[in-house]
């Protein structure tokens, strides 16, 4: 039983020193500092949306994050890029008529630009898009306008 303790303690002490001395910076070992000039690659934006989720060309998004009366929906994206994304899809609108949870949803054609790129405040190193443009093709929801831009939260 002692031989048996003796031989684990010596196999635990050797395997520690292996993995110290493996770990343990060398002077015969060359590094590679990183150059000074070496850029980091540029990150790919993203959306930010309500629960503060970073999103890349997501299917759907909305736009009235307390009561989800305005969402968009069948986004194809054709551009995510370092300055601008753009999607065509459908705006889903409540028409809140007689009030919202008694009214419908509509349908609305509509261009989607993503610009104004900056850091997103939460994870500074993230740029995230700042601002978000809608074109509506054809109809519009009461009282829009035929384009609305909408700043989007840090």
């Amino acid at each position: 039983m002692r031989r048996y303790a003796l031989r684990t303690a010596v196999t635990v002490l050797f395997a520690a020193s292996l993995a110290a001395a493996a770990g343990a910076p060398s002077s015969a070992r060359p590094t590679a500092a990183p150059a000074a000039h070496e850029a980091r690659p540029p990150r790919t934006p993203v959306l930010v949306d309500c629960l503060w989720h970073p999103k890349v060309r997501p299917a759907s998004f909305i736009l009235a994050c307390g009561d989800g009366n305005s969402r968009l929906v069948s986004l194809h994206w054709s551009q995510w890029g370092a300055r601008a994304a753009r999607a065509e899809g459908v705006n889903l609108v409540n028409d809140c008529k007689p009030y919202c949870a008694a009214g419908r949803f509509h349908s609305y054609r509509v261009v989607v630009r993503l610009d104004h790129v900056k850091p997103w405040k939460k994870h500074p190193r993230v740029p995230h898009y700042g601002r978000m443009t809608l074109t509506y093709e054809g109809r519009t929801p009461a009282h829009f306008p035929k384009t609305v831009t909408y700043p989007l939260w840090d």
